[in-house]
């Protein structure tokens, strides 16, 4: 089990992550209101508001949608800390990935709460009207990062597992 100090990278990260979406949130809340597209890199990359009251790619559960996400985003964060204390002291990456994905959720779980709304969206990429990613924020691409960085530690973990069986 690591130590506290071990888990200074997953709280640096979950720290650094909060701040940051918290930080753009704010900026885009006020920069964009009301309509305001700000080209980024031409009509591929934008910066745009947008409210969602869901989960990611806009999925829906009706009236207690709002709620219903914050105690999962509640629940991943105690899953993602019991992740970072029992992982090995020497596993950096493993503390980075779930430092990465508890902070996204954490800020995505914020804006459920401050914004009445929706989670604040505001990066869109895409390369015409019909051909754009769904818009997502700073705590997305935490998100995404970390699943990313958690999967292949895991896969690590998974290789050196077998490789000490066949040895």
């Amino acid at each position: 089990m690591a130590s506290a100090a071990d888990r200074r990278p997953f709280w640096a990260l979950v720290a650094v992550t909060v701040v940051l979406d918290r930080l753009t949130k704010v900026w885009a809340e006020s920069a964009l209101a009301g309509g305001v597209i700000v080209p980024v890199i031409g009509d591929t990359a934008r910066f745009r508001l947008l409210y969602n009251p869901g989960a990611a790619f806009s999925l829906h559960l009706g009236p207690y949608s709002r709620w219903i996400f914050f105690a999962i985003a509640i629940i991943a964060l105690v899953v993602l800390y019991r992740m970072a204390q029992e992982s090995a002291a020497s596993d950096r990456l493993r503390q980075l990935a779930v430092g990465f994905v508890a902070g996204g959720a954490l800020g995505n779980a914020i804006d459920r709460i401050v914004s009445p709304p929706g989670v604040i969206d505001f990066i869109d990429v895409g390369v015409s009207a019909t051909l754009r990613w769904p818009t997502f924020n700073v705590a997305d691409i935490a998100i995404s990062c970390g699943a990313v960085a958690l999967a292949l530690s895991l896969w690590r973990e998974d290789t050196a597992r077998a490789a000490d069986r066949t040895a």
